[in-house]
């Protein structure tokens, strides 16, 4: 172990048991009943909000845009660009609906509007996806970790997940929001440490050299056309779907305080997206030829700093891996001891309630340090499991809970299942590669447009449903159905260049989509006529 890494581990040490003093008094703040320990008894104020948000977006933002700032130049700002849109999307559309609602889970929200049986299935699937996204981030910095401790991927990750188990069992929602708070600090500060190495070595110069040398690394582009639609993508299409943040952003007091954490988070955010931009930047210049961005920047802030800084920096790595793991965690562990413990037991008490969401959040943790087990070198692979399990099962069923009364439960149960299993399936033929999928397409496209055709389809097609076509040329839907048919067209006429740009089967799910939307707005409940009889 280096210098650099009995220094971190001091300070990693410390920062722990002050995570744990302070959940203590998340522990204090519960209040009774389960209102308390899911969503914090709506009492998060703005500040709460802000940093919640700020933890679980921007950190884990932060240390995917340092390494694709290494690999790719600035490009990588669209990354951050689209996670923004994503935040400010919530809080102007979404929070204030949600909170009148007093929603506290997605999958939730799909019992409350489909039954136990979906509760279950969709708590059941939201749970288990959640440690996925937890560890591909912790196993990121796990990689940096190693650099100057030596320790093990795996071991890394236990001890994270080992940390979020122990404080989150004390104060639930609290503990999830004073531990941010705390991480939003502790981010600032590896943010002025990294401002400072940057303008020891290499300044302004020395990126001024990179360009020059390295063209590329300054083109808004160079990441490529199809990487930057896929982070806009998944962003967009998962803004529906985003549990943790809703369920942190939603224990707020009132709606209005709710929007204002979220704005004022995506503002707290760009400094951060900015730094990480130029930290990547910084370590192509001074250690350039590494094959991970997260490897090169800490031999680039041993090569520039004091070690007691170095570790420091990396601390607020942690700290990224934390406020991002811990909502995760904890909004999959409500999924599963909440939703699912109620659908199985429907007379659960809140006390039994929050005694399953305890040890479902023991269940994650060992799943978490298991994910990590089964493969630990490519921590992306996760996210992608994760993103085509989860938003190919429960996309259209959620739109539908929200906007269209005619969906069946049947047909909300079966997309759960169709969605999911396409989605896995169209992966499992590309061979369960990180970025190369099956005929270029990207699993999760095509497993939410079957979610969305299987819902339509089951819905319309079920016999005990009744409901009437209500076009309109001058409808929204017509505009809707419109819009698919111009996308249909261009795809076909410039099909070898969407394919070769891997942008095709977004626009297919963009396709269904509109069409989507048009069933929505023409096909209405059939309002059933009773008869009434006068006897004389």
């Amino acid at each position: 172990m280096t210098n650099v890494g009995f220094w971190f581990v001091g300070f990693a040490l410390a920062y722990t048991f002050f995570l744990i003093f302070i959940s203590q008094f998340a522990k204090r703040k519960v209040a009774a009943g389960g209102n308390g320990f899911f969503v914090g008894g709506r009492g998060f104020n703005t500040l709460f909000v802000t940093v919640c948000i700020t933890g679980l977006f921007s950190g884990s933002s932060y240390i995917a845009i340092i390494e694709l700032s290494y690999l790719q130049g600035v490009s990588a700002i669209w990354y951050g660009v689209a996670e923004t849109i994503h935040v400010l999307i919530i809080a102007l559309v979404l929070i204030a609906p949600f909170r009148k609602k007093a929603l506290v889970t997605i999958s939730g929200l799909l019992g409350d509007r489909y039954g136990d049986k979906v509760r279950g299935v969709a708590g059941a699937i939201t749970a288990f996806t959640f440690p996925m996204w937890s560890v591909a981030t912790a196993l990121a910095f796990a990689s940096a970790l190693s650099v100057f401790t030596g320790l093990s991927l795996v071991l890394s990750v236990a001890v994270t997940a080992l940390l979020l188990f122990i404080y989150l069992q004390f104060g639930g929602m609290w503990a999830v929001g004073l531990t941010q708070l705390s991480n939003v600090i502790v981010f600032f500060i590896m943010l002025a440490i990294g401002t400072y190495a940057f303008f020891l070595n290499p300044g302004i110069d020395g990126l001024r050299t990179l360009f020059e040398e390295k063209p590329s690394y300054a083109a808004p582009g160079s990441a490529g056309l199809q990487t930057i639609l896929a982070w806009f993508g998944t962003f967009l299409f998962n803004v529906i779907l985003a549990q943790a943040a809703f369920q942190m952003a939603l224990s707020c007091k009132t709606p209005e305080q709710g929007r204002n954490g979220l704005l004022y988070a995506s503002i707290l955010g760009i400094p951060l997206i900015i730094g990480a931009v130029v930290f990547g930047l910084a370590a192509a210049q001074v250690v350039p030829g590494q094959a991970q961005g997260l490897v090169a920047v800490p031999l680039y802030l041993m090569e520039t700093l004091p070690a007691p800084l170095v570790a420091l920096f990396f601390l607020g790595f942690w700290a990224a891996a934390l406020s991002w793991g811990a909502p995760c965690q904890f909004s999959g562990a409500t999924s599963l001891g909440r939703d699912v413990g109620s659908a199985l037991n429907k007379k659960a008490t809140d006390a039994q309630l929050i005694k399953y969401t305890k040890w479902s959040l023991l269940l994650l943790t060992v799943l978490m340090v298991g994910f990590a087990l089964l493969r630990s070198e490519q921590s992306a692979w996760w996210n992608v499991v994760a993103w085509v399990t989860r938003n190919s099962a429960t996309f259209a069923p959620v739109v539908a809970a929200i906007f269209w009364p005619v969906v069946t439960k049947r047909a909300a149960l079966v997309s759960l299942f169709t969605g999911s299993f396409s989605g896995l399936l169209w992966y499992h033929f590309g061979g369960w590669a990180v970025n190369d999928f099956y005929l270029n397409i990207h699993p999760v496209w095509i497993g939410m447009t079957v979610n969305m055709l299987t819902i339509v389809l089951v819905s319309l097609l079920d016999r005990s449903n009744q409901w009437t076509w209500n076009g309109s040329v001058k409808g929204f839907g017509t505009y809707s159905a419109a819009v698919a048919v111009l996308l249909a067209v261009v795809s076909i006429a410039n099909f070898s260049y969407l394919y070769s740009a891997g942008i095709l089967g977004m626009i297919i799910a963009v396709i269904a989509v509109c069409l989507f939307v048009t069933c929505i707005h023409f096909v209405r409940e059939k309002e059933v006529v009773k008869e009434e009889y006068n006897i004389i």
